[in-house]
C-alpha cells in the first residue's frame, strides 16, 4: 500500500499535460482491483483512505472541502508549498476492549493523504482549516498576482 500511496503522491504533482490519460488510468484500476481483492481475502482493517475532495473559487480564495468522518482534528496535517496543497493524516483503531466478543469488525481505520495543484497562486501564510461534522474546509486565500483585476474600456 505505501508503494501505491507514494505513486499517488508522485502522479499527482506531475504536470497534467505531460500524463498519459491511459496509464493513469489504468494505474488507478490496478490501485481499486488490489484494494478489492485485498478486503475480499479478509485483508488487515489497516487501509489506505482516499477522501473524496471539492475545490472551489471565490473572488479572493480557494476552498477545499474534505470528507473525512471520524478522524479528529488532531490526526490532520496541512502543508501549503507553491501552488500544492497536501493533506494527510492517519485514523488510529480503538483500543482493544476486553470481555467483548465481535462477530463483525467493519469500521476502517488507516492513514490518508492527498496532493492537488492550486489553479492559482495563494498565500501561505494566510491558510485557515476547520474540521466539523466529518468535513475538513481550508480556505485558501487567493495571492495578490493571482486575483482577477477589472480593466475600464474608455471611449474617445
Amino acid at each position: 500500500m505505501t508503494t501505491t500511496l507514494t505513486n499517488r503522491v508522485s502522479q499527482a504533482l506531475s504536470p497534467l499535460f505531460s500524463r498519459d490519460p491511459f496509464t493513469s488510468l489504468q494505474q488507478e484500476m490496478e490501485d481499486v482491483l488490489s484494494r478489492f481483492k485485498t478486503d475480499w481475502n479478509g485483508g488487515s482493517t489497516l487501509a489506505v483512505i482516499s477522501p473524496s475532495v471539492d475545490l472551489s473559487e471565490t473572488a479572493d480564495s480557494l476552498q477545499l472541502r474534505m470528507d473525512v468522518p471520524g478522524i479528529q482534528a488532531e490526526e490532520i496535517d496541512i502543508q501549503v508549498s507553491g501552488d500544492t496543497v497536501r493533506i494527510s493524516g492517519e485514523h488510529k483503531e480503538d483500543k482493544e476492549e476486553k470481555g467483548k466478543t465481535f462477530h463483525r469488525i467493519e469500521r476502517r481505520c488507516g492513514s490518508f493523504a492527498r496532493a492537488l495543484t492550486l489553479p492559482t497562486a495563494v498565500k501561505a501564510d494566510q491558510v485557515t482549516a476547520e474540521c466539523k461534522d466529518g468535513v475538513l474546509t481550508i480556505t485558501l486565500p487567493k495571492s495578490e498576482v493571482a486575483k482577477t483585476q477589472k480593466v475600464k474600456v474608455l471611449t474617445k
